[in-house]
């Protein structure tokens, strides 16, 4: 992770703070998460937001999009997605982040609100607030500045693809589409008081396992089993403490093997599987060791697993790093600035570090130092998907004084 010492100061003052239209950005999330839009998926729920935009009056040159969906794994439909505003006021340019994808379970989202609360009436789908609420949070504050003609620094609204396949629209981002903001935040999950500076590393792997083919029943000693490769290195795994909660030496990580398939038939001893896992751990150097951890287990696996003429397994191992952990201090200017934004709507800001991943991971990476802030979305990637609705609010209040505070 790119190491760099601010420049920045922060002055930023939320004096007499512009108080957005909270039916409108209501109205904005609901339409929102009714619109499919799962990773790769996306185009759907940009142009909607590209519309607004347009009926806000935002000039077709301001409104720009890259190449990252060319790029990434997922096959995608357009890249990431930015308003570039130039500042009334003299400041450093800010970035405001959301991410455009959900997670399939979310496509039929029907959204209804009860009380204080939106769910999806499909009991077969999540809600997609996770995150067609920082979308919102982002249009209403863009539709406000517009519409209004409010006062704002040099500013930047960034919509990201393909969050939830592993951060790849922030992981992939042309850098020049931010127009070189120097303050950033990020909106996405949980509550809106809720900041989080820091966040793990993920490391995905893909391991194929070729064993060798016979009857089941006429030849099993023929055979080389890669289910019985698989089951013995899973099992060794989680003899031995390195899959799931891993504490080993003072050390902290979590695995996870997450996806397998292989076979079609009982009465054949299966010579192909395929596995998904990943491995996630604030200390990078722990993370590459619950890596050796997997590779070592499936190796002893392999070559324990032979047929009577003593041919064992193969495997193979594809890795690649998800994200870098990162952790910004709580002096570092976005974390502060953030912090007042909060406290200017009278609630009290917390710091968080989440063993999940957020396309902050990414911008700090690039060199972007990002705090992220949630929308009042709960549990998110579930059926029981919800909004609160006075935490989304409180969301769009914030939202807007961070694009406006000078």
């Amino acid at each position: 992770m790119p190491k760099r010492k601010s420049s920045i100061q922060p002055t930023t003052s939320i004096d007499e703070p512009h108080e957005p239209d909270l039916d409108r950005a209501f109205d904005l999330v609901m339409r929102l998460m009714a619109i499919p839009g799962k990773t790769g998926q996306e185009q759907e729920v940009a142009d909607f937001i590209i519309k607004h935009l347009h009926d806000a009056g935002a000039p077709a040159a301001a409104i720009k999009t890259d190449n990252a969906h060319r790029r990434t794994p997922v096959p995608g439909q357009l890249g990431n997605l930015a308003l570039r505003l130039p500042g009334t006021t003299r400041a450093p340019r800010r970035l405001l982040s959301a991410h455009l994808d959900t997670v399939p379970i979310c496509v039929g989202s029907q959204p209804v609100r009860k009380g204080n609360v939106v769910a999806s009436a499909n009991p077969h789908s999540g809600l997609g607030a996770d995150n067609r609420a920082g979308c919102a949070v982002l249009l209403n504050a863009a539709i406000e500045i517009l519409t209004r003609q409010l006062p704002h620094p040099p500013l930047t609204l960034c919509w990201f693809v393909q969050e939830e396949t592993g951060l790849n629209g922030s992981r992939h981002l042309t850098k020049s589409l931010l127009a070189n903001p120097r303050l950033a935040f990020n909106f996405d999950g949980g509550s809106p008081t809720k900041l989080t500076i820091g966040a793990t590393g993920g490391y995905r792997l893909l391991i194929e396992i070729e064993g060798v083919a016979s009857h089941a029943g006429g030849a099993p000693e023929a055979g080389v089993s890669a289910i019985a490769i698989a089951s013995l290195a899973v099992a060794d795994l989680h003899r031995n403490g390195w899959h799931g909660d891993i504490h080993h030496d003072g050390k902290h990580g979590t695995s996870n093997v997450g996806y397998i398939f292989g076979g079609e038939a009982t009465n054949v001893v299966t010579d192909r599987v395929k596995l998904k896992a990943e491995a996630r751990s604030h200390d990078s150097k722990f993370r590459r060791r619950i890596v050796r951890e997997f590779e070592a287990a499936f190796r002893r696996a392999a070559k324990e697993v032979r047929n009577v003429d003593g041919v064992c397994g193969k495997v193979t191992i594809e890795g690649r790093l998800d994200y870098e952990s990162f952790l910004l201090k709580p002096t570092e200017p976005c974390v502060q600035i953030a912090d007042r934004a909060i406290r200017s709507i009278g609630q009290q800001p917390q710091h968080a570090i989440t063993n999940g991943g957020v396309d902050a991971n990414w911008l700090t990476a690039h060199g972007l130092p990002a705090v992220t802030l949630g929308c009042g979305q709960k549990n998110q990637h579930m059926v029981s998907e919800l909004l609160n609705v006075a935490e989304f609010e409180a969301a769009c209040r914030i939202g807007l004084r961070l694009a406006t505070a000078s």
